[in-house]
């Protein structure tokens, strides 16, 4: 190490581990003390010192004796940013005061790196006069918009353009996007009696954020109506309230937006012509090392000061939890350091320390398995390596609070601990199984906050395309109260399934067809569901208005007794196999297929390495790679057989080993994994016998073949799902296969039965079966992936296989859509010609619609055609917006079909809305 590294190495972690109350007492470090310490020369120290404060790498503090300080260190123990200079001062004091009276952007980390181009854009947009220029900010979720937006305001306070008592009004259109009417009424107020239920004038968001900024978050869930709204209120500063004719209110308002979303999609182009300032905040990977380490060590602070606790962290936890964050960026960072503090906290309590500490065992398995992550970067590992070279120190004192924050974990974490702790101990509980307790309820509350936060609308929006949103919204809400009322986890399964058997009974209800006969009177050991069905019942009696028979009520109650409770994790694989990167190919390939989020993950076993070494690697990825289901490993010589017991002992998970690894092999046990949902017995003892995909036709069933649907019911929801899936496979094969709808309750037992005749092929619907057979759940046959999956079943059993056709699951479900609401069309005659002009237009646009696109342009097209036979078709009495060229001609090319067909030609506004839901799938 050069001398002048040596000494700059000092003055760094020396500053570090001083306190924030050190420096403001002028505690540094003289040149004789450096030069005793490093045993180099005095004036060969002071000429280095020199070198290092013009590189701005330190800072000079005047008098007599001159002291020096590492100048990132200071920053980062004082949460602030010096700025680019040579600097000596009188005292850190002086230096202080100066840096707290500058703008508050600096408070940001990265303003002056990786978010320097938008600190500049967001200052341009608050300065312009008169009000400012509005502003929209796109980024991932959690990399701090709204952190963001809130700044530009206080910049505005901190040049003078606003005041203390200027306006900063915060609203989620997310809250409100099923009800466009409830969202503008908030957005832009309402006058009495402008909708149903308001029964007073009340004032919006525009108004009570007149003179100041209105902050828009999930801007692109605003309706198309409201995006024209505000528009129109950007361009001339009136708007009007819901349910006033002429737009006589004045206000003067700053429009920040902020989404996760490409504009382009989801919003108008009049709309986005009226945002001048488009600011884009990087994710935490677009990020630099050393801003990542700061938001780290930003984030430790916040934890200290709430706890009053210094927290001392090892360069592994850092790294692993950089590696960690795979999608919520810097808010599911924050999420996992709450995580590993609590735990710190708890082992600080057990071991009456005022310090937590936090090193790699305290981490839970998923953060783990960051520093893996984070290690195939082989340049950010080594620069980490470099900078973490101590341990991290952090001190309540050097807390500062930046603006008000809101917790991203909706629970306090560590009045959780104290509280449980003090509890189980008054119950006489040992400090071992108190710690075992609080852990798993931590992780059990900061999972289901993690899948929350993970989930995407994906599902609900594809559904809700099939299934009434008020049914649906209904169904999300007993869902909570059945978790509650039965401490209980049920899935999106549950949903599915009470939202089909829900919009079949309101439907048979109408059509006054409903018949109770046949259900089931009297439900064993069933006494918890039967009261939780009973308030199901009464809260939909209220709901929607309808008297709900008893018999109702043995059907929901078998839902709750029967429905999958959430799908565990699924079995984790592992391919270990010799050679620099024979596994890490096999896996690569894997993915490229399946998809990244597979649970697999390489082990690769260079020559020189030691069969030791390679055990020791296996037994932390088995760690990593078992969520409770177990973890399969494959390997390529069966020496390696003798791995598995140790690591059993090791680990304590549940190892199965298969060798003669091979690239089928592993696509095979993901496939059983991940789509099949097999358990880690069923895997192993399915592929023991695998020979590879050709040599499959020798396990062939040459018996009768069946698969089985399975919801509340036999009848119902079964029967329309069974009437569905012989559709299907029709459409996949020419051999006969016969399909059993199946209750939940008698699911395993029946399914046994069939077994003694038929080989089963599958289970779909809402349940697996305990025996090795493969499960599609309901909600991936709708999806479109159920079809393909069952193609590749029956392709795996040597049956004829027919040509690919158009989805029998689209033609189903909007046939029954067009069924409930046309009239003077007869769905089941048009159903062809729609299917054909979505097959139509997609040859003409050279594309290929998703099963969610296809159902609702086949609903809206049939919809159209029954508005033009009655002579109500759509009118657009807005300024249209410009339709893709390309678009417009296909279009009005597939439109000719209706034409030739029923002698309907279709208006331009018609075609131009066809064109125009085809807009975002194009941009």
């Amino acid at each position: 190490m050069k001398r002048i590294d040596k000494i700059y190495a000092y003055l760094h972690e020396n500053t570090q581990k001083l306190s924030r109350e050190d420096l403001l007492g002028d505690k540094g470090f003289e040149t004789g003390e450096m030069a005793d310490r490093l045993d180099i020369l005095r004036n060969n120290v002071s000429k280095e010192l020199q070198e290092l404060l013009r590189a701005d790498k330190i800072i000079k503090i005047k008098g007599r004796p001159v002291k020096f300080l590492d100048k990132s260190a200071l920053e980062a123990v004082l949460q602030i940013k010096i700025g680019e200079c040579c600097v000596e001062v009188d005292s850190v004091a002086q230096l202080l005061a100066e840096k707290e009276d500058e703008d508050p952007f600096r408070n940001i980390i990265g303003a002056e790196m990786s978010l320097k181009n938008q600190v500049e854009q967001a200052k341009a947009a608050i300065l312009y006069p008169p009000v400012g220029l509005n502003t929209l900010i796109f980024g991932q979720t959690g990399v701090g918009k709204t952190l963001f937006a809130k700044m530009m305001y206080n910049y505005g306070k901190h040049v003078g353009k606003f005041t203390d008592d200027t306006p900063f009004i915060t609203f989620n259109c997310a809250d409100y996007y099923n009800n466009p009417q409830l969202l503008l009424a908030h957005i832009f107020g309402h006058s009495k009696g402008s909708f149903t239920g308001a029964e007073q004038e009340k004032e919006g968001l525009i108004e009570k954020a007149n003179e100041g900024i209105l902050f828009l978050d999930e801007i692109h869930r605003l309706p198309p109506e409201g995006q024209e709204m505000i528009f129109y209120f950007m361009d001339t500063g009136s708007y009007n309230k819901l349910g006033e004719t002429e737009r006589k209110r004045k206000a003067s308002v700053l429009i920040i937006g902020a989404t996760t979303e490409d504009p382009g999609s989801y919003m108008l182009k009049t709309f986005m012509r009226r945002i001048p300032i488009n600011i884009s905040i990087p994710s935490l990977t677009e990020r630099t090392i050393q801003e990542k380490i700061d938001i780290i060590k930003h984030l430790f602070v916040n934890e200290a000061h709430r706890v009053n606790k210094t927290i001392k962290i090892s360069g592994e936890v850092v790294k692993a939890l950089i590696g960690s964050v795979s999608y919520g960026n810097i808010g599911q960072l924050k999420s996992n350091i709450q995580l590993t503090c609590a735990k710190g906290f708890l082992n600080s309590i057990n071991k009456r320390s005022e310090c937590i500490e936090l090193d790699f065992k305290t981490l839970s398995s998923d953060i783990k398995s960051g520093l893996f992550e984070i290690g195939r970067n082989h340049k950010e590992f080594a620069e980490l390596d470099h900078i973490l070279a101590a341990p991290l120190l952090v001190s309540p004192e050097r807390y500062k609070a930046i603006i008000e924050e809101t917790e991203e974990v909706p629970i306090n974490l560590y009045k959780l601990i104290e509280d449980r702790i003090s509890l189980l101990r008054e119950e006489g509980m040992p400090d071992s199984g108190i710690n075992q307790f609080i852990i798993a309820e931590l992780n059990g509350k900061l999972k289901k906050f993690y899948t929350t936060f993970n989930k995407g609308n994906k599902d609900r929006n594809r559904i809700s395309k099939i299934i009434d949103k008020e049914i649906l919204d209904f169904a999300e809400q007993m869902k909570t109260l059945a978790e509650t009322e039965l401490a209980r986890k049920y899935s999106d399964r549950f949903i599915y399934a009470l939202s089909f058997h829900l919009s079949l009974f309101f439907k048979r209800l109408k059509e006054e067809k409903y018949d109770a006969k046949g259900c089931i009177s009297s439900l064993a050991d069933s006494d918890a569901e039967l009261k939780v069905a009973l308030k199901i019942k009464e809260i939909m009696s209220e709901t929607f208005q309808v008297e709900v028979p008893e018999a109702e009520v043995a059907y929901i109650a078998i839902l709750l007794k029967s429905v999958d409770e959430e799908k565990e994790d699924p079995v984790g694989i592992i391919v270990a196999a010799h050679g620099s990167s024979t596994a890490s190919s096999m896996v690569s390939l894997v993915r490229e297929l399946l998809g990244d989020g597979m649970p697999i993950c390489a082990v690769d076993m260079p020559l020189h390495v030691s069969p030791k070494e390679i055990l020791e690697v296996i037994i932390e990825k088995v760690k990593i790679m078992d969520k409770g289901s177990g973890v399969l490993l494959l390997v390529d010589m069966g020496s390696l057989y003798k791995f598995e017991a140790t690591i059993i002992e090791k680990t304590g998970s549940n190892v199965r080993t298969i060798d003669m690894v091979s690239t089928p092999l592993v696509l095979e046990a993901v496939r059983k994994s991940s789509v099949f949902d097999m358990e880690l017995e069923e895997i192993y003892q399915s592929l023991r016998a695998f020979k590879g995909y050709n040599n499959e036709a020798s396990e062939k069933n040459d018996g009768n073949k069946a698969i089985v649907t399975v919801c509340t019911s036999g009848k119902g929801t079964a029967l329309k799902l069974k009437e569905i899936v012989e559709n299907v496979v029709r459409t996949l094969t020419t051999e006969t296969i016969q399909v059993f709808p199946l209750e939940i309750s008698e699911l395993d037992k029946k399914v046994r039965v069939l077994q003694e005749k038929y080989e089963v092929l599958a289970v779909v619907g809402v349940k697996k079966a305990k025996v090795n057979i493969p499960f599609i759940p309901l909600e991936r046959l709708i999806d479109g992936n159920g079809e393909a999956v069952l193609r590749e079943i029956i392709k795996g059993r040597q049956l004829e296989i027919l040509p690919q056709q158009e989805s029998v699951v689209i033609k189903d479900l909007c046939e029954e859509n067009l069924a409930q609401f046309l009239t003077f069309l007869n769905p089941h005659k048009i159903i062809g010609l729609l299917l054909n002009f979505v097959e139509t237009l997609q040859r003409e646009l050279k594309a290929e619609f998703d099963n969610a696109v296809k159902i609702r342009i086949v609903v809206h097209m049939g919809y159209a055609l029954e508005r033009s036979v009655i002579g109500e078709d759509l009118k657009c009495e807005t300024e249209k917006e410009p339709v893709d060229a390309e678009i417009k001609r296909a279009v009005d090319k597939t439109c000719e079909l209706f034409k030739a067909a029923l002698n309907i030609a279709l208006t331009e506004d018609e075609k131009y809305y066809v064109g125009k839901m085809l807009m975002p799938e194009e941009n």
